[in-house]
């Protein structure tokens, strides 16, 4: 006994196995990463953004000497802002 699908309609209901999403880049961004890639050394654009953000992004905004940092940084922002000193975009 078979089951005649009907294309364009989901069979399996359950959670998807994967998650992908598209990323759009301008020049400037392309040019930035494909610099990106040479440093680590992938050529596949794909792994390239999971080892960048996963690999380097997490570890490093995760860390809690950036954390730290990252607060000061914000922490002036926050204050020049109401002082209305604003040097940097």
């Amino acid at each position: 006994m078979t089951l005649e699908q009907v294309p364009f309609r989901k069979y399996h209901l359950g959670e998807s196995k994967v998650d992908t999403f598209t990323v759009k880049l301008n020049k400037e961004e392309r040019e930035l990463f494909e610099r990106l890639k040479d440093v680590i050394q992938q050529e596949k654009d794909s792994t390239a953004i999971k080892q960048l953000a996963l690999g380097v992004g997490a570890k490093v905004l995760l860390d809690d000497k950036i954390k730290e940092i990252l607060k000061i940084v914000l922490n002036n922002y926050r204050k020049n802002k109401r002082l209305n000193i604003i040097r940097f975009e």
